[in-house]
């Protein structure tokens, strides 16, 4: 073989692993935005049980006002956020004062054996953990795309070609756990 074709099969191959490369890199990104997208439909289902979670318990207890307030006013401020640091604070206050309303549950019996509640609070938890196990996947989607856009040499492609890196959706160990209340 002569050095002409020997030159010419490398560059070959170098093109090629190349596009490689970029591929993986395009692979990776649309996963991690397809994870995203479901920590987004999570989070919507979430939000979409509060009120009515909410006017269920606001028959039992009327002079809760300022609870209820608060709730759904962290609910409208975490709906309008899009990033993941934007989304992981605003989540923070938000699983708090949703906890608070779950406490007044302890307060009225009554409230505890309604069936409306029981259900919501059944649908709640399941949000809760199809919403943790969205996170869990988005985070691998993101630790994957920011390896690749790190490692050498797909780091030369990803800067060429604009690939950024995410952030991860994280939360306190306090919000790692789910929004339960126990009958």
């Amino acid at each position: 073989m002569n050095p002409v074709s020997i030159v010419l099969i490398f560059i070959i191959f170098a093109v090629f692993y190349a596009i490689s490369i970029y591929n993986r890199l395009v692979r990776l990104k649309n996963q991690t935005e397809e994870g995203w997208s479901g920590i987004s439909v999570q989070l919507k289902r979430r939000y979409d049980l509060i009120p009515n979670l909410v006017n269920c318990v606001k028959g039992y207890a009327a002079h809760e006002q300022a609870t209820f307030d608060k709730v759904i006013e962290k609910r409208n401020q975490a709906m309008n956020l899009q990033t993941p640091a934007e989304k992981a604070a605003a989540e923070k206050e938000f699983a708090q004062t949703l906890k608070s309303l779950f406490a007044l549950s302890e307060n009225y019996p009554d409230l505890k054996a309604n069936t409306t509640f029981i259900e919501l609070q059944q649908s709640m938890n399941t949000v809760e953990d199809d919403l943790q196990n969205a996170r869990r996947y988005y985070n691998a989607t993101v630790r994957d795309l920011n390896t690749a856009i790190d490692a050498f040499p797909s780091n030369i492609i990803a800067a060429k070609y604009g690939f950024g890196k995410r952030d991860f959706f994280e939360v306190d160990e306090s919000e790692k756990q789910n929004v339960k209340v126990s009958f």
